[in-house]
């Protein structure tokens, strides 16, 4: 969740390294069959698609309230996430593009790079928010990152974040490119209950990403496009929540990731999962 914009600014900083831990690992099998982007998941691809391990305390590691997994696929021309999410109170407010989607209950998505990754946010909604962060150690002539029109710091609406929460991380800040969209990017959400009806208990909602490969150049760092067989990334999928399990509001959104990060950060890159691709379908 990029919360650079307040908490880090606000909160007192202090400097801490990420302790070692064993991050998730991940085998993202290929599509057996065209997937339709209408948040379902009911094609059979999704139904034979392994599911993650399901999120945990971004701090703590504890389990969340609600269940939440997510399953990935791909193909010659997209990157496929499914979300699963268990969910007693549907609940989203925001509908403009870019909103500080964080601001709702959210799911979310970092796809890492050596130097750069891109962040994605999406409410119940079906809004966005997307931002393409690049470590500033690398932003110099000679970097892939210098130079191009989307990433000129002059021109382009950005942000600075150091860290999130009152974690500083250890390579220090890093440029925020706020108006950079993924090119091609497809999503949608199907709910299973009433939205922002307080008065009954949902089942929950699930949602459907596609990712174009040709949008991940400025992440692939020499990797082939779409990957080879064995090929590892650094991808994480999170989940905000600003109801309890009571449907009580809390002071601060609870943070489900992946794998415990340690910090109520979302924003440590070597903490992210690791996901191999393999070409074999799912079955």
């Amino acid at each position: 969740m990029q919360r650079a914009l307040a908490a880090s600014m606000i909160l007192p900083m202090t400097i801490v390294s990420v302790a070692a831990q064993e991050v998730a690992r991940y085998t993202c099998h290929r599509a057996a069959g065209p997937i339709r982007i209408d948040g379902k998941l009911d094609e059979p691809a999704w139904k034979n698609a392994p599911r993650s391990t399901p999120f945990v305390d971004i701090v703590t590691g504890e389990p969340a309230w609600f269940k939440s997994r997510v399953a990935l696929l791909w193909d010659d021309e997209y990157l496929y996430f499914g979300f699963e999410l268990e969910e007693p109170r549907l609940w989203a407010t925001l509908t403009e593009r870019d909103s500080l989607i964080y601001n709702d209950n959210d799911i979310e998505v970092f796809i890492g790079g050596k130097d750069a990754y891109y962040e994605f946010e999406m409410n119940a909604l079906n809004t966005i928010y997307e931002v393409f962060w690049i470590w500033k150690d690398v932003y110099k002539p000679g970097s892939i990152y210098y130079g191009p029109p989307e990433f000129d710091v002059k021109t382009q609406r950005t942000s600075t974040l150091s860290g999130v929460g009152g974690h500083i991380h250890p390579r220090g800040a890093r440029w925020g490119f706020m108006d950079w969209d993924f090119p091609g990017l497809r999503h949608a959400v199907h709910l299973d209950g009433t939205l922002n009806k307080h008065g009954d208990v949902d089942k929950g909602w699930t949602a459907e990403l596609a990712f174009p490969w040709k949008g991940m150049k400025w992440l692939a760092d020499g990797r082939s496009l779409p990957p080879k067989d064995g090929d590892v990334w650094r991808i994480d999928c999170s989940r905000f929540q600003h109801f309890g399990p009571n449907g009580e509001r809390v002071k601060r959104a609870a943070g489900w990731t992946w794998n415990r990060h340690g910090h109520y950060d979302s924003h440590i890159p070597e903490t992210f999962p690791k996901v191999t691709f393999s070409t074999t379908p799912a079955r």
